[in-house]
């Protein structure tokens, strides 16, 4: 049976492995299809689309928005939206600078606790030369924290300071998820809601979908116990929405595979079908829409 994993992160944003090469490890690890969802930005789908010629297999073009809800963190997948509009690049782009200045208040505070730590020891760990518009990402911070010997692992940068509830974890000012499924149907898009079990706020996700804004629910992902996988799975067909799955991948890190490896979690060749129609329907809606039947707002 084909196979896709629709979650999955390159050197963009926080990954460590550039778009071409996560769509080599799908085509090798047996997938039909890959879907590429960097954190706040589209600036990889480019370079794996070129790749996706190279190996016989599928790009489905994706992001992950960011977003928070009564000061829960939740994460939202846009899938086949325009990722030449001009509205949305500019969305995603405010995302960014919102990514950046949190970025900065994690270093003042972990240097607040006595980890001196600065923004190009950050910038050198994450291994590149960054674009206008590609991200960093707290394993970039933790990175630099190994590096520096504060820490001794990725791991005991988030169990200590970096994960939520840590004492340099932070908390943007975020735009509610909501107005993220919004922004990702003007693009055309279809909208799914990351991760569930990550948040222990099913009630919030479950509003979501039963209040008619997401498309869908990531029901499989690595850090999905079977329990979880089964709940969502069964809140999808409850609701009518699409039921999604992907490993998450960020690639692998001391000897540690950030969520799982490419493939851990995949979703059927009907579920690409289904976000991909979804997406149609999406764009259709948004001509109708206009008043002079004149296509998605570009700027």
């Amino acid at each position: 049976m084909k196979r896709a994993d629709l979650h999955t992160h390159t050197t963009a944003s926080d990954g460590l492995h550039k778009p071409s090469e996560n769509v080599r490890m799908a085509a090798e690890a047996g997938l039909s299809a890959i879907g590429i969802t960097d954190h706040d930005t589209v600036a990889g789908l480019n370079e794996a689309r070129q790749a996706a010629k190279t190996y016989g297999i599928e790009v489905v073009p994706g992001v992950e928005i960011s977003t928070a809800q009564d000061g829960q963190d939740i994460h939202i997948l846009g899938y086949y939206a325009d990722d030449r509009d001009r509205v949305f690049l500019a969305r995603l782009a405010s995302q960014r600078r919102v990514r950046d200045s949190r970025n900065e208040l994690i270093v003042a505070k972990l240097n607040e606790l006595g980890v001196s730590l600065s923004w190009e020891t950050v910038l050198d760990a994450a291994g590149r030369d960054r674009g206008p518009d590609e991200t960093v990402g707290r394993p970039h911070i933790a990175e630099a924290m190994v590096r520096i010997g504060a820490v001794g692992s990725l791991q005991e940068a988030f169990d200590r300071y970096l994960a939520e509830g840590k004492p340099a974890y932070v908390l943007p000012p975020r735009i509610a998820p909501a107005e993220a499924i919004a922004w990702i149907h003007e693009a055309g898009g279809a909208a799914v809601v990351a991760h569930p079990g990550l948040y222990g706020a099913d009630e919030a996700v479950e509003s979501l979908l039963r209040d008619g804004f997401a498309d869908g629910v990531e029901a499989y992902h690595s850090d999905h116990t079977a329990e979880d996988e089964r709940r969502y799975a069964a809140m999808a067909e409850r609701y009518g929405v699409i039921a999604t799955g992907g490993s998450d991948f960020h690639g692998e890190r001391k000897g540690r595979v950030y969520h799982g490896p490419i493939g851990w979690r995949s979703a059927g060749a009907d579920v690409v079908h289904a976000l991909r129609e979804r997406a149609k329907d999406r764009r259709a809606a948004r001509l109708s829409d206009s008043p002079a039947g004149g296509g998605i707002a570009s700027d």
